[in-house]
């Protein structure tokens, strides 16, 4: 039940008599079946009151104007991503979260290289939702807020919690688009965060659970029920080994769980024959640190260090899904780096498949080994590009935080175009340098072609760059480092602490926008 604050006690009588009928109807538990989300945005210059959504207006007027008169009496205006429930105003919806939208106009913010609106929108929703969940409402309608898609994302990704390995679990809560709106943009919504939400799910389940196998199986049936137009091959070690993957297999072999590379196609081009997009995920489903091993202090964070086959691998199965135009490749070599009589010792010497050689001086520095084998395979296919994801530096950590994926690219038509994807979706990207300066200090090696690490702790992510960049030829590349945006404290509002699965929407907008572009060529 909502109580009024003390400081409205003076105004309630005034409201006591038109109010009375709708607070005398007890409802009971069966009958709270469903919530309802609505958005009110910030009053403006020209407003003498907050001024709801078409959908909240509406709403108003059917309970005559009591849910506005209710929000003025029981404290301030709301501001971005604040509630306020209220209940048994409408008998279809026995509880209506009211969420503070912002501005109305908010657009594009040119100083946090996103769209405000769309961001307010999505914190807004989650918090609403999750005041639904919180009563134990099984479903709840959401005002589209003028931007279905957006609200889509907000409600799917804030609702969601693993808690898969927990006996008591949390209300699961079904959202649907409040009225008739544009159901195209709250399915499209949906299937963006479904994928950011498979991603999460992949990267919070504990290692012992979430094999380089088991993973392997589990985007196969995803991708397979996403469409026809797919084929999934889990490469065994056999494979691995006439494929020559010498760096790879160097950092599975300190494992006893077998090693898999993956690699999924969609075909979504009507021209069979038409150049693919490669995408290629580091796929660590532990990273113990190997000889080089890590600090004890949140070890367990390191079941997440497959998610850039995780990110990648969901943006796939949402592009295929979404049924897109184009031919994309995944490719993930999957394994453990752990230590023991067998995994690689510092000053070890190995040799990709590119014949280069590679000096290992930190094994811990292990997601750059298995990415050189995979960026050789990627060219095999001839693609359009190549991009790849890792969390591949705590450096990148360090420079970027959460704030943003760091990127380094040859390509300054990628760079835009990954940029103006990270705009849309608020999972936002920076670009980071690839300089010759970071390269001279990677290449110049005591005993092999390529050193696995720089001369000095500097610019750490910069370094791993610049050793990815020695197994690239492509004019066209990008590589991702989402070290910083791995985790989830309480920076993203629509996010519940956790893994984040980020920045797989911007990768599914970037494909979409891709495919778009193609059409229209």
């Amino acid at each position: 039940m909502f109580f009024l604050p003390l400081p409205a006690v003076g105004r309630v009588a005034a409201l006591h008599l038109s109010v009375k009928r709708f607070w005398n109807r007890s409802f009971s538990a069966a009958e709270m079946t469903k919530g309802l989300v609505l958005g009110i945005y910030s009053k403006g210059k020209e407003d003498d009151v907050p001024q709801f959504t078409s959908a909240g207006e509406s709403f108003d007027k059917s309970v005559s104007g009591k849910l506005r008169e209710l929000l003025t009496i029981s404290g301030p205006p709301l501001k971005v991503g604040k509630t306020r429930t209220f209940h048994g105003l409408h008998q279809d919806f026995p509880s209506v979260v009211v969420v503070g939208l912002g501005k109305k106009a908010a657009g594009v913010n040119d100083q946090e290289n996103w769209h405000e609106g769309k961001e307010n929108i999505r914190a807004a929703v989650a918090a609403g939702c999750r005041q639904v969940q919180d009563l134990e409402i099984p479903s709840v309608e959401v005002d589209p807020c003028g931007d279905a898609q957006a609200a889509a994302e907000g409600a799917i990704l804030g609702l969601y919690e693993y808690d898969e390995l927990k006996q008591k679990k949390k209300m699961m809560v079904s959202a649907q688009l409040h009225g008739s709106g544009d159901q195209e943009a709250w399915q499209k919504g949906v299937q963006f965060a479904s994928g950011q939400n498979l991603a999460r799910q992949l990267m919070e389940t504990p290692a012992n659970q979430m094999t380089p196998t088991r993973f392997a199986e589990i985007i196969e049936k995803n991708l397979k029920d996403a469409n026809s137009k797919t084929e999934v091959y889990i490469r065994p070690k056999s494979w691995i080994e006439e494929q020559e993957m010498g760096s790879f297999l160097s950092v599975a072999k300190g494992s006893d769980e077998p090693p898999v590379f993956l690699e999924i196609h969609y075909k979504g081009s009507p021209n069979a024959c038409e150049p693919p997009l490669v995408f290629v995920g580091k796929g660590i489903t532990f990273d113990s640190g190997g000889i080089s091993i890590k600090a004890s202090a949140n070890m367990d964070l390191m079941r997440a260090d497959m998610g850039g086959a995780a990110t990648v691998c969901s943006a796939i199965v949402s592009a295929a899904k979404l049924n897109l135009p184009i031919n994309i490749i995944g490719l993930t070599p999957l394994c453990e780096n752990m230590p023991s009589g067998k995994a690689n010792k510092p000053g070890d010497v190995i040799r990709a498949k590119n014949g280069k050689t590679i000096q290992i001086d930190n094994t811990d520095a292990e997601g750059r080994l298995i990415l050189a084998d995979a960026l050789c395979y990627a060219h095999t296919f001839n693609p359009k590009l190549i991009i790849n994801a890792a969390t591949l530096t705590g450096a990148m950590d360090i420079a970027l935080g959460s704030g943003a994926t760091g990127v380094f690219t040859n390509s300054t038509w990628l760079w835009t175009k990954l940029f103006e994807a990270s705009i849309e979706t608020g999972d936002r990207v920076w670009r980071m340098p690839l300089f010759e300066h970071y390269t001279k200090q990677v290449v110049d090696c005591q005993l092999a072609d390529v050193n696995n690490i720089g001369k000095s702790r500097s610019a750490g992510a910069c370094t791993a760059a610049a050793f990815l960049k020695e197994f690239v030829t492509h004019s066209k590349w990008a590589h991702l480092d989402i070290a910083g945006v791995m985790t989830n404290k309480d920076e993203v509002p629509y996010l519940r602490k956790g893994m984040t699965g980020r920045p797989t929407r911007t990768l599914i907008e970037f494909l979409l926008r891709f495919s778009q572009d193609e059409a229209n060529a």
